[in-house]
């Protein structure tokens, strides 16, 4: 028979606790900051097609230069970021993103000798065709294009371009067979 190592009492004061923590109380406002800041704020800015399905925990940067075909589907925590100032993530029609991927237009410079976040970024655009299906927790990097009707395979890598009907996976992702 298990020990009971806890109180009623102590029970009772990490209740209170919590209960009394300011941070309690502040964090719904700061999911309506991230909320609004990552989703609705951009999403006013990106073009969107007709009976675009976003999950309501996605997250946008830089939406002005986002293009969203009609009918995608971008599932949870799926992120779409574009350059800062140049470079376009476009995601053609009826293309299907399933759940945690990341897409991004922009890497930062990797010269010796500086840090990495004071480099300027290298932008370069992101295509994704029609008709793709992009496996949950894939990474598209900058510079990608994706053929039409191509298949990222879960967990893949993308550093080059897919060429149309195409299966590929792994990290980094290679085409692994045509769909036809």
């Amino acid at each position: 028979m298990a020990v009971r190592t806890r109180t009623i009492g102590g029970r009772i004061a990490r209740l209170l606790g919590s209960v009394l923590d300011p941070m309690v109380w502040l964090h719904p406002f700061r999911m309506l900051h991230y909320y609004g800041y990552s989703h609705v704020g951009q999403r006013r800015l990106m073009t969107v097609g007709r009976d675009v399905r976003l999950a309501p925990n996605t997250s946008f940067r830089n939406g002005e230069r986002i293009e969203l075909g009609d009918q995608v589907q971008l599932g949870e925590h799926t992120a779409l970021w574009a350059g800062k100032t140049s470079s376009w993530v476009r995601v053609g029609a009826r293309t299907t993103f399933g759940p945690g991927c990341f897409v991004t237009a922009a890497d930062y410079g990797l010269a010796a000798g500086s840090r990495i976040t004071d480099q300027p970024m290298v932008e370069r655009d992101v295509v994704i065709g029609p008709d793709c299906w992009i496996g949950t927790k894939s990474v598209i990097t900058a510079g990608v294009t994706l053929g039409e009707g191509c298949v990222i395979g879960a967990g893949s890598v993308v550093t080059r371009d897919v060429p149309a009907g195409a299966i590929a996976a792994g990290v980094p992702a290679k085409v692994i067979r045509m769909r036809s």
